[in-house]
């Protein structure tokens, strides 16, 4: 079995869908960062796109669940913060592209 790594995890984040969006979270800009300790316990430190986002605790299990959800993680600790708030320049030039926005 292959330790998990950051880059698997924010692989597989890319399934998470805002549903008000119809996009992942990952092109969002949504996945602040991700670490994987020496015991396989995921940290996933992720923002919303506003702090009364209806959405967000359902989002946030989905994050939880496609973590848990790799090979050889033992344990997620999903963190939502809203610190640096999130604004439309932290989204790829694909999901700027798919709004519309550039």
């Amino acid at each position: 079995m292959a330790n998990p790594t950051s880059e698997v995890i924010y692989d597989a984040l890319t399934a998470v869908m805002d549903p008000e969006l119809n996009l992942n979270i990952v092109d969002l800009g949504l996945i602040y960062d991700v670490k994987v300790d020496e015991k396989n316990e995921a940290h996933v430190i992720m923002t919303l796109t506003s702090m009364g986002c209806p959405m967000g605790q359902s989002i946030a299990k989905d994050v939880e669940q496609a973590t848990l959800g790799i090979e050889g993680v033992k344990d997620v600790l999903v963190e939502v913060t809203f610190e640096p708030p999130w604004n439309m320049n932290m989204m790829s030039d694909f999901a700027k592209d798919a709004l519309g926005i550039n």
